[in-house]
């Protein structure tokens, strides 16, 4: 079907009228701010002190860092950027029979991790770490300094040295943990050091209230917002429950680090409870970032406006149902995500796979249930971005580059209300004891 008489028989099936005859475009993306002195300046004398020492800490570590490179430069000639891009699986995986972590296979992915790791602790992203092992002088993290989409360049080639973004670095964790379980004494010593350092990454990261930067040492810009997108926040909370928890694959972990990660993983809990949306005094869902100083939300690349998000709000919901102890606020906040999921369910209507004309939303009775990926705060209605910075209300609108490469709607919390369903009766059943 054409684009438009696609929009026509959509807005149709929705009730909403036809749409407009030029491209429903209600606003522009406002950057998101960064974590900066002045800014610091204006939060509440009580809470400056500590986010001072926060940035100046971070800085200290970034430097740390491009001096510990610019060294081993200066003893030669820097090796050539060979370090693979990801295309497809990462060469981490986390489902196999233990002993197959003991392989050589798997120790090279692990010497791989080891010899990436950055001063500060961390690792880069989009890596294949069934690549070569790190010579001295190559780059720690693959650099794009290409700023499409709103990416913010910190400097010419220093970006995402050290980040939570695409998995990065708590998959390169629970591998090294795998790892060294399969290699008990002296040869799992050295990954039980990285990991070891790692979360040490990981605890420094953290912010005074609870959140967690995209990347860090920080970078600026939205990067430096919590980052509640594509689940990295979740993805660092449920490793640090891991690693308090001293089980299985992280039986190792001294009794110290497993203290710290507790406290961290409440502080996580703690901002992650305070940053829920409330409209008209009713919880509702999470955005893909807010703000590190006053949680509001706020936008990230280009195409990613302020909006409630139906996947990130998701996974948070099955990271809370997953605490063993739900206090009142943690069932309420579940409870006030699960109704927001609900309500939001769009019927009637499908998303296409890619086709000449390029994926698109179309009529389709009896269809559903089927969530946008962003909702407007006010309004609840799905909205959608573009290369541009331009914000619609209609999907069909935007380019075909943005409609193909973003995913503007899933069918993904229908298992997280499953879950709940049950979380919910399994409560009930507690409350009755």
């Amino acid at each position: 079907m054409h684009l438009k008489k696609a929009a026509i028989a959509l807005a149709l099936a929705l009730g909403l009228g036809l749409p407009a005859a030029h491209a429903s475009v209600i606003g522009t993306m406002t950057r998101a701010q960064p974590v900066t002195e002045a800014r610091i300046a204006a939060l509440a004398e009580a809470d400056r002190a500590a986010w001072r020492g926060y940035l100046e800490r971070s800085r200290a570590l970034m430097a740390r860092d491009k001096a510990a490179l610019a060294t081993e430069r200066a003893a030669g000639a820097a090796p050539p950027e060979a370090q693979a891009r990801l295309h497809g699986d990462s060469g981490m995986p986390l489902d196999k029979p233990p002993a197959w972590y003991a392989s050589p296979e798997a120790r090279h992915v692990a010497d791989n991790i080891v010899s990436f790791q950055t001063p500060a602790g961390g690792w880069g992203k989009n890596v294949d770490r069934t690549g070569h092992v790190r010579q001295k002088g190559e780059h720690y993290a693959p650099i794009d300094d290409d700023p499409s989409g709103g990416v913010i360049v910190a400097a010419a080639g220093w970006n995402y040295v050290g980040t939570i973004d695409n998995d990065a670095t708590t998959t390169e964790l629970r591998f090294l943990a795998r790892v060294q379980a399969a290699l008990p004494g002296a040869p799992g010593e050295a990954y039980r050091k990285a990991f070891d350092k790692g979360v040490g990454y990981l605890l420094d990261a953290q912010y005074p209230n609870g959140g967690f930067p995209q990347v860090y040492p920080l970078q600026g810009g939205y990067h430096d917002a919590i980052t509640y997108n594509d689940n990295a926040f979740a993805q660092v909370a449920d490793l640090l429950a891991l690693v308090a928890g001293r089980q299985g694959d992280y039986a190792f972990v001294a009794p110290a680090l497993a203290s710290r990660a507790q406290v961290a993983h409440g502080r996580a809990i703690g901002v992650l409870l305070a940053s829920q949306i409330r409209v008209n005094g009713q919880l509702t869902g999470w955005c893909q970032q807010h703000d590190a100083l006053t949680l509001a939300p706020v936008g990230a690349r280009n195409f990613e406006p302020v909006a409630l998000s139906s996947s990130e709000t998701s996974r948070l919901l099955t990271l809370l149902m997953r605490l063993p102890q739900p206090t009142a606020q943690v069932t309420a906040a579940i409870d006030g995500a699960a109704a927001w999921l609900k309500r939001v369910a769009v019927y009637n209507v499908g998303w296409t796979a890619k086709g000449e004309n390029g994926r698109f939303l179309e009529a389709r009775p009896g269809a559903g249930p089927l969530w946008a990926r962003m909702y407007d705060i006010d309004t609840m209605q799905p909205v959608f971005g573009d290369r541009d910075g331009t914000i619609h209300t209609d999907v069909n609108e935007l380019t075909k580059e943005r409609r193909d490469g973003y995913g503007w709607y899933g069918s993904g919390p229908a298992s997280a209300l499953a879950a709940y369903d049950k979380w919910r009766a399994g409560q009930g059943g507690k409350q009755g004891r």
